[in-house]
């Protein structure tokens, strides 16, 4: 049976949650709270959840500000926001902070559960319309890939050498001969302004040349 604490000041929300966690099949042992400070000093004398469930508009101290002395005494805890709010600033914020998913009031119990369930199994859910804001707002911070001019078949056998794979294996999966590999390869050395192979691995990985990488 795992422990979830919910923090949320809307009483007949709370009160609903609280209620669906408890019922079979689940069985939840869970513990409401109202605000964050509250739930700060109960960790101070109870043992931390597996999940906690937080609101962003609360009283006193806000949801986002509250995670970093949520997870300061209870590291362990994943913390998954679960409000109405979905503008760019909160959902990053929130990330940025801590939180292991961002779920919305709007989604049905069954998926709030669901989504329970994956946090306690490690997983990060989230509202797919988040997800896809976050992947976007994450792109947009991500620098720009570097163009050495490599071409696709330059590409296919640097694949391979981030693989791991011989100069042998990297021809067969390539379909290259090992003469026609050879020269690929030096001019990946030359694009690349390297002169071995494990120099050229951990270019690709440092500036993630490559979507693998």
């Amino acid at each position: 049976m795992s422990h979830v604490w919910i923090i949320e000041d809307n009483a007949a929300f709370r009160r609903g949650t609280e209620r669906a966690l408890s019922m079979k099949p689940h069985e939840h042992r869970v513990r409401a709270f109202v605000n964050c400070e509250d739930a700060i000093l109960a960790l101070d004398e109870d043992s931390a959840p597996e999940v906690i469930l937080l609101d962003v508009g609360l009283p006193g101290m806000n949801g986002i500000e509250g995670i970093a002395h949520l997870k300061s005494r209870a590291p362990t805890a994943s913390i998954l926001i679960l409000t109405v709010f979905e503008d760019d600033d909160k959902i990053f914020g929130a990330i940025c902070a801590g939180a292991s998913g961002y779920l919305l009031k709007s989604e049905p119990m069954a998926q709030v559960i669901t989504a329970i369930d994956q946090a306690i199994a490690g997983g990060s859910p989230m509202n797919p319309r988040i997800a896809t804001r976050v992947l976007s707002m994450f792109a947009k911070l991500a620098p720009a890939r570097k163009d050495y001019g490599l071409d696709e078949r330059e590409q296919s056998v640097l694949k391979c050498m981030v693989a791991g794979m011989p100069r042998k294996q990297i021809a067969e999966v390539t379909g290259l001969n090992p003469h026609t590999a050879d020269y690929v390869t030096r001019s990946i050395y030359r694009k690349l302004h390297v002169n071995c192979a494990t120099a050229a691995v951990s270019k690709v990985v440092a500036e993630r040349l490559i979507a693998e990488a």
